[in-house]
């Protein structure tokens, strides 16, 4: 089989066509042993290094074990030298080359060797042996021309990448400032605790009443006031001193949560979570923003104590100016605000990465949560521009790129239906067009070819089932007046009707009478 040619400039609708279908005639063959032989030669590679390999593998193919094996490896290299000397030198874009046995009988012998141009510039080296041709580099320069965007969120981090082909390509990940949700009770400091006050002072533990004005932490960038609601007395048989770097210093009850970042995660976290070298969250007054501060120590004290619990309508304080919990309420404002923030980081980054691709970009999905997710597309922090790509939605369990990978998993149907669409709407014009009589619609190679030939085609369909010899005239032709092919499968109802009109039409771009 002589070696079939490529464009080397672009990857056009009729090339992809026929590396779609070489590709998919190869898949079909399977080795009973590692018989298969694939070669890929990168672009201005000596095909004689090549063939002088071969030649060596021949003779350590001769040390296979298996006599139908090693028969098949041998006969096959030996095709595929002939093969290479007979292509005489390597295409401008580089070589894939395929030989074996694939006879559907055991025992039976059927070598066949095939070659094809790498569509577009190639790098790749490549000889093995394998029960199976190695097809992966071909796929992957095909199917590299659909671009989508793929995000996966929670309330707590989200990853925005790209699905080039099959190759996810991770592109911005962030994390949100919301905190984790908490049991409420229990979670007492010493009465001699400084308290900080909205009015700038402070105030101990042991003399804060129902009704005062505390300051509290809204998010990491904003401080508000809260009210008391409630107190409590109480006794704990042991408790903790924490010391920071910071020279600060908290006793509490082991239950006692603080807004921490452990192993790089902001949440609420137990005195008893915590371990020397994480950090606390500490008001910086003059700012308004929240810093850091690094455990210097932690002291388990093993004597009982007199404590006191209280409760704040926005569920924090700040006690020894450091960013601590109330008892009860379970900061759902701190969360929500949180979480807003959250999402219109995670829109504005979709925006930012997404809308300069313009039509490259195919579609996006996301993935998450199904009840985050659902929250965030209901919120209306996306652009018009960017909501109008979003394919769909999946229910995922992780984030990162374990959630990008479980994304593309779950999406096959998407992407599918996505490439499917395109070809319906398309055909559906057409068939509009064709209905009402608008002269914009053609059918048949005479009269198609004729009106590109006037220049008047936009756009050429033609069914999949159309022979490479069909495709490569029409691209041929459409190139001289700028006309798109457009390869229409015969899956669809759609596909299946052009078929069946003799599998040729097109889109005009002005009126033309049949010639």
């Amino acid at each position: 089989m002589g070696v079939i040619g490529t464009d080397t400039h672009k990857l056009d609708a009729a090339t992809r066509h026929k590396v779609k279908h070489f590709v998919k005639e190869l898949e079909r063959y399977r080795g009973r042993g590692t018989e298969l032989v694939s070669v890929y030669a990168p672009a201005g590679y000596d095909l004689n290094v090549i063939i002088n390999q071969l030649q060596q593998e021949q003779g350590t193919a001769e040390n296979i074990k298996s006599k139908q094996t090693r028969t098949s490896v041998v006969d096959a290299l030996e095709r595929m030298i002939v093969h290479l000397r007979g292509v005489a030198r390597t295409p401008p874009n580089g070589l894939a080359a395929f030989s074996g046995n694939v006879a559907e009988r055991e025992g039976q012998s059927d070598i066949r060797v095939w070659s094809i141009e790498m569509p577009i510039p190639s790098t790749q080296r490549l000889y093995r042996c394998d029960k199976e041709f190695i097809l992966d580099p071909l796929r992957a320069v095909v199917e590299a021309e659909n671009t989508y965007g793929l995000v996966v969120l929670d309330r707590r981090d989200a990853m925005i990448g790209l699905l080039k082909g099959k190759t996810v390509v991770p592109l911005v990940q962030t994390h949100s400032e919301v905190p984790g949700k908490h049991k409420s009770g229990g979670q007492c400091l010493k009465p001699d605790t400084r308290v900080r006050k909205t009015d700038g002072t402070e105030k101990l533990l042991c003399d804060v009443q129902v009704g005062d004005n505390v300051l509290s932490m809204i998010s990491m960038h904003e401080y508000g006031p809260g009210k008391v609601t409630d107190l409590w007395h109480v006794k704990k048989p042991s408790v903790l001193l924490i010391e920071t770097k910071g020279g600060g210093r908290v006793v509490c009850s082991k239950d006692h949560r603080l807004y921490a970042r452990m192993n790089g995660d902001l949440d609420w976290y137990t005195a008893e979570q915590l371990s020397v070298h994480d950090e606390l969250s500490s008001p910086d007054y003059g700012h308004g923003e929240t810093v850091l501060v690094p455990i210097d120590s932690i002291q388990h004290i093993g004597q009982e104590h007199d404590l006191i619990d209280i409760s704040v309508s926005t569920g924090n304080f700040i006690a020894n100016d450091l960013v601590v919990h109330n008892s009860a309420v379970r900061f759902e404002r701190l969360r929500e605000g949180a979480t807003i923030e959250h999402f219109k980081k995670i829109a504005e980054y979709m925006k930012e990465q997404f809308l300069p691709m313009g039509n490259d970009l195919k579609g996006i999905i996301l993935g998450g949560p199904g009840v985050t997710v659902n929250k965030f597309m209901g919120l209306d922090y996306l652009t018009g521009d960017v909501k109008k790509k979003i394919l769909g939605t999946k229910d995922l369990s992780y984030t990162g790129e374990f959630g990008l990978q479980e994304l593309l998993e779950k999406s096959d149907d998407l992407l599918a239906a996505e490439e499917v669409a395109e070809e319906k709407k398309i055909m559906q014009r057409f068939f509009y067009e064709l209905s009402k009589d608008t002269g914009l619609a053609a059918y048949g190679k005479k009269d198609v070819l004729a009106y590109i030939g006037y220049g008047a085609v936009d756009t050429v369909l033609l069914s999949e089932d159309c022979d490479d010899a069909t495709i490569e005239e029409f691209e041929k032709a459409a190139e001289k007046t700028g006309a798109t092919i457009t390869l229409i499968s015969d899956q669809t109802r759609e596909g299946v009707q052009l078929r069946e009109m003799g599998k040729i039409a097109a889109l005009l771009r002005y009126p033309m009478t049949s010639q």
